[in-house]
Order: structure tokens, then C-alpha cells, then sequence
């Protein structure tokens, strides 16, 4: 499974990018606004590739899983 430090490093970046976005539109920062769009697009994105990495792994595991089921029927 993903490493956990990754998904805590995710979870931050999308917090953090997100408080930075919700400051720079308050203070008519638009330079910290971007930054804050940045920093939380990242951090959605990195989510999606941990979630993309876990179904890979289950999807080999199943496949692993019925090869060796179908090898054991043979015998």
C-alpha cells in the first residue's frame, strides 16, 4: 500500500494551498491566490495518483490471486 507520508504530505498541500487561496482573495493578493490554487491542485492530484497506485495493486493482487486458483484446480 502507498506510503503514509506521501498522503500526509498530500492532505497538507491540499489544506494549505487552500487556506493560501482563501487569504490571497481576501487580501487582494493575487500572486498568494495562485500560489494557494498551486499548492491544493497538487496536493487533489498527488491524492488521485496514491488512489490510482492502490487500485493497481489490488487489481494485481485479484489477478495473482485467481492465477494461482486456476492452477490449483489443474492439479
Amino acid at each position: 500500500m502507498s506510503n503514509p507520508k506521501v498522503k500526509i504530505e498530500s492532505t497538507k498541500d491540499k489544506l494549505v494551498g487552500g487556506v493560501k487561496e482563501k487569504v490571497g482573495k481576501v487580501t487582494g493578493n493575487e500572486k498568494l491566490e495562485l500560489k494557494g490554487k498551486i499548492q491544493a491542485k497538487k496536493g487533489e492530484l498527488e491524492e488521485k495518483a496514491i488512489h490510482m497506485v492502490d487500485k493497481a495493486e489490488e487489481f494485481t493482487e485479484d489477478v495473482a490471486e485467481n492465477i494461482n486458483d486456476a492452477i490449483d484446480k489443474d492439479k
